[in-house]
Parts: C-alpha cells; sequence; structure tokens
C-alpha cells in the first residue's frame, strides 16, 4: 500500500480533526501539558534548545509551549499538506526526505506527531533514518502503534481508519541507529554530548 496521499489532508482533514471539539484528536489542554512536559524534560537534561523542526507541524499547536520554555529558540514549521502551508506559511515537506536548509546545521529538538503511522513500512524505514539526520540534540515521536490497537487504548471514532498499524518495534528499530530513548516519546541524539544515568535511557547509549 501507498503512503497517505497529500490529498487527504485538506481543509475538511483539518476541520474533523482538529477543530470540531466532537472530533479533534487534540484538545489545546493536552497540548499544553505535552509541550510543558517535553521542553520541561530537555530543560532538566540541560539539552540546549535554539533551533526547533517541527515536521508535520499541523496547525502549530507546539509553538505556544516552546515559546514559553525556549524564548530565544527559532521555530520552523514543516508539513504535507498544501492546504495549512498556504493557511499558515509552512514550508512544504515530507518527514520521509526533507532536509534542513544548512546540513551542517541539525536541529536541536525536532517534533514528529501523529505524522508516521501515515507512512507504509518503505517510508516509515526513511523517514526514521532521516530523523536521525535532522536532529543532533532531542527528538519527540508521537505515533500509534499495532500493539496500542490490540490493547484496545485507541478510540476509533477519532482516530483516522488510515493509518497503518506498524509494530512498536519497527519504530524502536529505526530509531535506535541514531537516537537513545529516553522516556515519554524523547529520544537523544548519539550526537548530543549530554550525559545521562544508564537508567534514564533504554538499552544504554
Amino acid at each position: 500500500m501507498k503512503s497517505a496521499s497529500d490529498q487527504w489532508f485538506d481543509e475538511a482533514y483539518y476541520q474533523r480533526y482538529y477543530y470540531d471539539k466532537k472530533t479533534s484528536v487534540i484538545d489545546p489542554e493536552h497540548a499544553e501539558r505535552l509541550g510543558d512536559f517535553v521542553c520541561s524534560y530537555l530543560q532538566y537534561l540541560r539539552v540546549p534548545v535554539q533551533r526547533v523542526l517541527d515536521v508535520g507541524c499541523g496547525i502549530g499547536l507546539w509553538r505556544a509551549a516552546l515559546a514559553r520554555h525556549f524564548p530565544e529558540a527559532s521555530y520552523h514549521g514543516v508539513e504535507f499538506s498544501e492546504y495549512l502551508c498556504t493557511r499558515f506559511g509552512w514550508e512544504r515537506g515530507s518527514v520521509v526526505d526533507y532536509q534542513a536548509h544548512d546540513p551542517a546545521e541539525p536541529f536541536d529538538l525536532v517534533i514528529c506527531q501523529g505524522v508516521l503511522p501515515y507512512l507504509n513500512p518503505s517510508d516509515l524505514k526513511l523517514a526514521l533514518r532521516n530523523l536521525g539526520q535532522l536532529s543532533r540534540g532531542a527528538l519527540y515521536v508521537e505515533a500509534v502503534t499495532r500493539e496500542d490497537y490490540e490493547r484496545d487504548i485507541i478510540d476509533d471514532e477519532l482516530t483516522d481508519p488510515r493509518l497503518f498499524r506498524h509494530r512498536a518495534e519497527l519504530y524502536r528499530r529505526g530509531l535506535q541507529e541514531g537516537f537513545a530513548e529516553i522516556g515519554g516519546g524523547v529520544w537523544l541524539s548519539h550526537r548530543c554530548e549530554v550525559p545521562l544515568f544508564a537508567l534514564e535511557c533504554a538499552g544504554g547509549r
């Protein structure tokens, strides 16, 4: 099967999954808690954050938390949806092959929320490898897995039925090439020189 078509992500999609309170997959309070958690965790670990890439940035829900915690950091939004790029001025691109304008300057924090399950297995592998190239610091990833469906913790009425149900191991295997998993969906690049205790990172560094 092919990965998601750009035609899926039109005005009706965002009205359904983001703006309509009855069918939205995320509410402002959840976005605020999540953003505060990730940013606070990175501040606690003393990960320097000056350049942020939000790939698959949607309607820009991360900007408020980033502005509170890292007011000096630059924010760059990249979107696959032509509709959102026109509406918000994001750069158009895909996590599969997006490249920083200056490859010698990767980002300190890369956010990839709710994007990867729209990719078929071959594109997913490319995207996970690409995330390792894009971040020299931290990565936040959110992706529902087949195990989440099997454990019946997914609300089928609010979740896009077109998502691929990849195993969690497929995500972890791809990300471990470039990152150490440090919990809560947060990963730390092998290039980041921030020291961590052994129990702070799954599988060591």
